[in-house]
Parts: structure tokens; sequence; C-alpha cells
């Protein structure tokens, strides 16, 4: 049905150039709304209820990626003006297409919205606005889609939708890489706030939601260690993804061996050894669009001197963004509280970090993370999943409790990261 779609989508974005230009009512206006109206009844017959989201340059049919429609700029003009999911309901009528269509063309323009014509029907029928928590679709005001300098942000749906997405796995065995991608998108938009760069760090609260919290700030930390070192968007996006996801196969993980305080038994340790082979395969079984991810969740506990796990037959070189992400998990992992010891001090990490440059981190990017930590000390805000992120003004520190990061562990048999030897347990 890939074809369908992106037929009507195509229509789609034809009414709405041409509307642009004739006023209501003329023929023109009138054929171009009737042959994608006629486009979407076409989808309909195969699909009752199609599903869109415009994800950046990324279109999105239901769980699938439409490859035809890869640079098809007016996915990234619609997610601006926040229509970044859309859904039609089996029973949308041409009238209320048609208003449909006038709507979002007055959000594409900035244009007013006479709520007088609206049509009451047609928020039952078509549904579009922001990607939520579980796929909940919201109608954004259009005082939401301008530009601010005091927008605030907190990581609670962020929270949420990690948690959510984690019981999908671990319930239904599929990775919802729609809403993986909007938290990245989301992270992205918070670190940038203003013209300095933020670095959202979400506190732990209770031991039991470590996985979230920790895979929220390896997100952050591996994006501002890639825009750090310049990489492009599309790039800081990917590693971004890839931090996010890299723990996920600790979903397969029994929850009393995942949060045991004390030491693990031999048996257990195995087990908790499974989660980058878990996770790499569950990534790359749900999307092989996502290798990258895949390799990352696979990679992210191996050294530079082949150490970690897991075991390989043959050495090869790991990739650089699974290098890049090892720091970062580390990084995190050493800056919680954690049941058997405190979290460290930045600085004592750093001198860690340091120190392991080599035979345990890539030496450049452990450099790189260094300098970027200590230039961007005062960009690094600690929230918790209520409490607003708060607007930053260029070249002030970000107000905030002592910086208490994630959670997540390095391995104690992992003496080089890991070097006051805690209990067995650390994932």
């Amino acid at each position: 049905m890939s074809a369908e779609a992106a037929r009507f989508l195509n229509s789609f974005a034809q009414a709405l150039a041409t509307m642009a230009l004739y006023s209501e009512g003329h023929p023109a206006r009138e054929r171009v709304v009737d042959s994608s109206y006629e486009q979407l009844q076409l989808l309909q017959e195969k699909d009752p209820r199609p599903l869109f989201s415009f994800l950046g340059y990324d279109v999105i049919y239901g769980q699938v990626a439409l490859r035809e429609l890869k640079e098809w700029d007016w996915g990234q003009r619609l997610a601006n003006a926040g229509v970044q999911r859309l859904e039609f309901s089996s029973s949308v009528q041409r009238d209320e297409y048609e208003g449909f269509l006038d709507e979002v063309l007055a959000r594409l323009t900035l244009g007013a919205i006479d709520s007088a014509t609206r049509s009451p029907e047609r928020r039952s029928t078509i549904k579009f606005g922001a990607i939520g928590v579980k796929g909940t679709e919201g109608v954004v005001r259009p005082e939401d889609l301008l530009p601010t300098a005091t927008i605030q942000y907190s990581l609670g749906e962020e929270a949420d939708t990690i948690r959510w997405l984690h019981d999908e796995v671990q319930s239904r065995g599929e990775l919802p890489l729609i809403e993986a991608e909007s938290v990245v998108r989301s992270l992205a938009v918070a670190m940038h706030g203003d013209r300095d760069i933020v670095i959202p760090l979400l506190q732990l609260k209770e031991f039991d939601q470590y996985t979230t919290t920790h895979s929220l700030n390896v997100c952050v930390l591996a994006m501002a260690l890639a825009e750090f070192i310049g990489l492009g968007p599309k790039d800081v996006r990917g590693f971004g993804v890839a931090g996010l996801l890299h723990d996920l196969g600790k979903v397969r993980i029994p929850k009393d061996v995942l949060t045991k305080p004390g030491k693990l038994t031999d048996d257990e340790w195995t087990i908790m050894r499974r989660h980058p082979v878990d996770g790499a395969k569950i990534i790359y079984e749900s999307d092989r669009q996502l290798d990258l991810a895949s390799a990352v969740a696979y990679e992210h506990h191996i050294m530079i001197n082949g150490g970690g796990y897991p075991s390989r037959h043959f050495h090869r070189e790991c990739h650089k963004a699974s290098k890049l992400v090892h720091i970062c998990d580390v990084y995190d992992a050493l800056r919680t509280n954690r049941p058997y010891r405190e979290a460290w001090e930045s600085e004592r990490v750093l001198a860690q970090i340091q120190s392991g440059a080599g035979p345990d981190f890539d030496a450049e990017l452990a450099t790189s993370f260094i300098q970027m930590m200590r230039q961007w000390e005062r960009r690094v805000a600690v929230v918790d999943d209520k409490t607003p992120l708060p607007h930053v003004a260029p070249g002030t520190p970000v107000a905030g409790v002592p910086l208490v990061a994630g959670a997540g562990a390095v391995p104690s048999s992992e003496p080089a990261t890991m070097p006051d030897a805690p209990p067995a347990n650390a994932p």
C-alpha cells in the first residue's frame, strides 16, 4: 500500500500548493481538491484509517517509512507547522476534507484560522497534531507555532514515552520506531532552546526507573558530543537514536535481576551480559534501516583493547558511534547514585575517562568529551520528569541541583572504568 500512500500525499501537497494560488470556488481549486479526495478514497479502500507521521524529511505510513518520499520537503514543512501526525477515519466527507486542507494551509502560512468556519465533525474524522506518548494526537494551537525565547521543557513526556516504549517491546516484541525518533527530536529541541546549547540530564528518583533515565541521558550526551565534534544534523540524530536504544536488550532481563542491589550470582551475571545481543536483535528485526543503532546496542560494552562483552572470536574495530556511546554510557553511570555507592563528582569521572583513554575508550573521542563537558559545564541542567528545563540566556549558568544524572552502570569486571569495585551487578 505504500505506492497508494505516496500518491495520496503527493496529491495532498499539490492541493495545498494550488489552493494557495486560487481563491475559494475557483475551478482549479475545486479540481485539485476533488483529485486529492479521490486519492484518499482509493487509499482507504485498502486502509480505512491511514496514519501518517512526518519527522523532518522522514515520512512514516503506519510504521513503515515511505522510501520513495525520503526527500519530500512537504514533510518538513508540515512538521514545522505542527502537523507531525495525521490520521483519517473511514468516514471523511469531501467538505470536511476541503475544510481540513484550508486549516493546514493557514498553519503553513501562519494565517489566522477562523474557528467559526470549522466543522465540529472534522475533529473526529481527521486528527492531526504533534506526536505524543503512545501516539496520542493533540490539536496544536496557532500560538504554539510561533517561535519564542521563553519556551520551557520538562522531560516528563519523554520519560513516559520511553517507559511505554520499553513496555511495548517487552509485551509485543516490536519497537515503536516513530515514538523513539520523536523522543530524539524532542530532546534535540530542548537542547537548542536558545543560541547556546543546553544539556538536560534527567535525575534518577527511583532505582527501578534507571533504564528509562539512563536511556534519555545517554541520548542527550551522545547528541551533544556528536554535535561538539562537528557531525551534521542527520548523524547527530542517528547517534541520538543509538544512544536512546543502546540498553534496549534489558527489557528481556527479569526485573529482580535488573534491580538487584546486592551481588549477582554467576547465573544472573550471565543473564545480564546478554542484553547487548538481545538489544541488537530487537532493533535489527524491527527495522533494518536502524543498523547503526543495532550495532551500537551490540558494541557499547566493548572496549578499545577488545575487552568487555560480548566476547568475539575475531577482533575488529567498533563503529565510531559505539565508541562515542560507550563514553557517554560510562559517564552517566558513574554520575548516578547506586545502591552500593554514591554518585561520583563530575571531575572524578572525567579524570577516570581520561585515564582510560586508549585501553578502554577511543582516545580522540574521550579527549573531545572531556573538553565538551568542561567547556559546556554551565550548560548542564539537571531536571526531573516534572520540573521544566529553565530558559537559559546565552552565557549564563543553568540553575539546578548538583549534577546527578541518570542510571545504568559499568560491570565491576572492568576495573579500568569502575576502580572502586562495587558489587558485580552493575549492568
